[in-house]
C-alpha cells in the first residue's frame, strides 16, 4: 500500500480506529515516515499532516500513559515505546519543516507559513517533553533542534502571527514564539521533579500562560538573574550572568505573566474554581494553587539563586526507601507497635519530649546485620556529585528500589553517625542508565515513635504507626514537626503520640510539608481530652 499517496493517506486517516491504539500508531506513524521519504506536493503533504493531527494527538497520548507514572530505565520494557512516541514527534516537526523549504520556490502554501512554523516548534517541543515526562535526559542535540525552528520562525518575520490550533486546549490559537515559551516554562518548571499530575498541570498551564511572556534581545543593564538562553547552545534557559555576550541570546521576559498568577491566586482565595479559569477540571484549588504559587517566581520573575551554595564533594552515601527501614535505621532496632496506651493525666508541653533521645536496649552491631538482612533492611549505596546544606546530588543505578517524588528516604552521608530523614525533590535517568536525584534533607536529628490517630474515624484499638519527630532547628528557623503518613494530616486533627514512655496527645497545627506517602506536620501537645 502506497501511504505516501495523499489519497490512500486521507482514507485511512478516516478510518483510523482509536481503540486500537497500537494498530492505529503504526498505521498514522508510516504514513508520517513515508510521506516525508516520497513527499508529494506540498499543498498536499500539508493536507495529510493536518488531517492527521487530533488522531496522533490520541494514540501519542494513549502509549505515553504507559510509562509516565514512573521514572522510565533505560533498556525497560516501555524503552521501545518511548522511542515510537518521541520518533513520531520528531517525524512531524522534520515533516513541517520540510513542507515550508519545498514551498519556499513553489509559494502555494505562502499564506500557511506562519502555520508550518508553529507546527515545527510544537512537535519539536512535544519531542523535548517526552523526555521530561519520562524522567530521561534530554539527548544531546534536541535542544539545538528546537532553538533552530524559532530562529527560522523569526527571520521570516512570523515568530509572533497567531494561528489557529485545535489543539491548544485553552485558547485555540497559538503563534510559533507561544509555542517555544511553552516548552521554556515547562522546562523552568523542574519538570524531573514532577509526579505525573503535576506535570500535565505544567505542560497545560505553560500553553494557558504563555501568551503574557516575551522574548527580547538583552540590553545593558540586565539583572544577573534574569533568565536568558542562546540559540546556538544545546539547552533551555540560563540565568544570563551564566551565559557569553552572542548575537544569539534572547532574554525571557515574564513581567506579565507575575501578574496573571497574582491574580489567579487571588482569585482562588475568593472562591473562584481552577476550570472557570482554564487550568483543567481535574485541578483543585488547594493543589493547584500549591503548584502555582511554587511557579512564580521562576516563571514570573527572575532566577532566585541557589539559597545554599552547592559544593563538589566525593564519597558514597547510604540510602533506604522503605518507610520500616528508615524506622529501623533511625531507632537502631525494628518498630513494634505498642500494645496499649495509658494517657499521661498530667499537662503536657513540647519540652517534654526528648528529642534525640536513643532506647536503652538496642541490638548490638552484629545483630543489626542480621536483623537487617532477616527483614531485607539494605541500604543502597549512592555516589554523592555535590552538596550543600539543603541536601544532596546523587547518582547511582538503583537495584530493586522503586523511588519517586518528594517520597521520604532515610539518609547516613559518609561522615554522619545517625541516619537523617530527606525527601526526592527531583530524579531522572542518564543515557547509561544512572539515575540521578536530589534529596533534600529534614533539619534535626530525628527520633523515631508512634503515632495513630485520634477522634471520630479512629479506634482506640487500631495499632500506632511508625512516625518521627524532628526537634527544632533555630538557625534554618525549623519549629519541631513530626513525621506521620502521608494524607493523616488535617487541620486541628488529633493524634496519640508515644515517645519513650511517654503518652501524650498533640493537635496537628500546620503543614510543613507534604511528601508523596509522609505528612511534615507542625503541632502543639495538649492534655487528656
Amino acid at each position: 500500500m502506497n501511504y505516501y499517496d495523499p489519497n490512500v493517506a486521507l482514507d485511512l486517516i478516516r478510518q483510523i480506529n482509536p481503540v486500537s491504539v497500537s494498530e492505529s500508531h503504526q498505521t498514522l506513524a508510516r504514513i508520517v515516515t513515508e510521506m516525508h521519504d516520497k513527499p508529494p506536493a506540498a499543498d498536499r503533504h500539508f493536507e495529510v499532516l493536518e488531517a492527521a493531527r487530533t488522531s496522533i494527538a490520541f494514540v501519542q497520548e494513549a502509549l505515553a500513559r504507559r510509562y509516565a507514572d514512573h521514572p522510565l530505565p533505560p533498556e525497560s520494557e516501555e524503552e521501545t515505546t518511548l522511542r515510537r512516541v518521541v520518533k513520531l514527534w520528531r517525524d512531524l516537526a522534520n515533516s513541517y519543516a520540510l513542507i515550508a523549504q519545498r514551498d519556499a520556490a513553489q509559494q502555494s502554501l505562502g499564506a500557511q507559513r506562519a502555520t508550518l512554523m508553529q507546527r515545527r516548534l510544537h512537535y519539536a517541543g512535544l519531542t523535548l517533553l517526552e523526555y521530561f515526562r519520562a524522567h530521561r535526559a534530554v539527548p544531546a542535540g534536541l535542544w539545538l533542534d528546537f532553538h533552530a525552528g524559532y530562529s527560522v520562525a523569526e527571520q521570516q518575520g512570523v515568530a509572533r502571527t497567531r494561528v489557529a490550533d485545535p489543539l491548544n486546549e485553552v485558547w485555540k490559537a497559538q503563534s510559533s514564539v507561544e509555542a517555544y515559551v511553552a516548552v521554556l516554562l515547562v522546562d523552568l518548571a523542574n519538570p524531573f521533579g514532577r509526579s505525573q499530575r503535576e506535570f500535565d498541570w505544567v505542560c497545560r498551564w505553560a500553553q494557558r500562560f504563555a501568551p503574557y511572556c516575551a522574548l527580547h534581545l538583552p540590553q545593558d543593564g540586565e539583572k544577573p538573574g534574569t533568565y536568558a538562553l542562546d540559540l546556538s547552545r544545546d539547552h533551555g534557559l540560563r540565568p544570563l550572568a551564566t551565559l557569553q555576550a552572542s548575537p544569539h541570546l534572547r532574554r525571557f521576559d515574564g513581567t506579565r505573566l507575575a501578574g496573571q498568577i497574582q491574580a489567579v491566586l487571588t482569585q482562588f482565595k475568593q472562591g473562584v474554581t481552577p476550570s472557570s479559569l482554564g487550568l483543567g477540571d481535574d485541578c483543585t484549588t488547594e493543589s493547584g494553587g500549591r503548584l502555582l504559587l511554587s511557579l512564580y517566581r521562576p516563571w514570573g520573575l527572575a532566577s532566585a539563586g541557589r539559597r545554599y551554595t552547592r559544593r563538589s564533594s566525593h564519597g558514597r552515601l547510604e540510602l533506604c526507601a522503605d518507610w520500616e527501614s528508615i524506622g529501623f535505621f533511625v531507632l537502631g532496632k525494628p518498630f513494634e507497635s505498642p500494645r496499649q496506651s495509658i494517657f499521661n493525666p498530667v499537662q503536657t508541653d513540647i519540652a517534654m519530649l526528648t528529642f534525640g533521645a536513643r532506647a536503652d536496649e538496642v541490638p548490638q552491631e552484629e545483630d543489626m546485620k542480621r536483623i537487617a538482612i532477616e527483614r531485607g533492611y539494605i541500604p543502597q549505596m549512592w555516589d554523592i556529585v555535590d552538596q550543600s546544606v539543603g541536601g544532596f546530588r546523587l547518582q547511582c543505578q538503583p537495584r530493586g528500589q522503586r523511588l519517586e517524588h518528594h517520597q521520604l528516604v532515610g539518609i547516613r552521608p559518609p561522615d554522619g553517625e545517625h541516619y537523617l530523614l530527606a525527601h526526592i525533590s527531583w530524579l531522572m535517568y542518564r543515557p547509561d542508565g544512572i539515575m540521578e536525584l536530589g534529596v533534600h534533607t529534614l533539619p534535626g536529628l530525628p527520633e523515631g515513635v508512634a503515632v495513630r490517630l485520634v477522634g471520630l474515624h479512629s479506634n482506640t484499638r487500631d495499632p500506632f504507626k511508625l512516625g518521627f519527630l524532628l526537634p527544632a532547628v533555630p538557625a534554618l528557623k525549623a519549629a519541631p514537626s513530626l513525621i506521620v503518613p502521608g494524607g493523616w494530616y488535617q487541620a486541628q486533627r488529633i493524634v496519640e503520640l508515644k515517645v519513650g514512655d511517654k503518652v501524650m496527645q498533640a493537635r496537628l497545627t500546620k503543614l510543613a510539608t507534604r511528601g508523596s506517602n509522609f505528612d511534615r506536620v507542625e503541632f502543639t501537645t495538649i492534655g487528656p481530652a
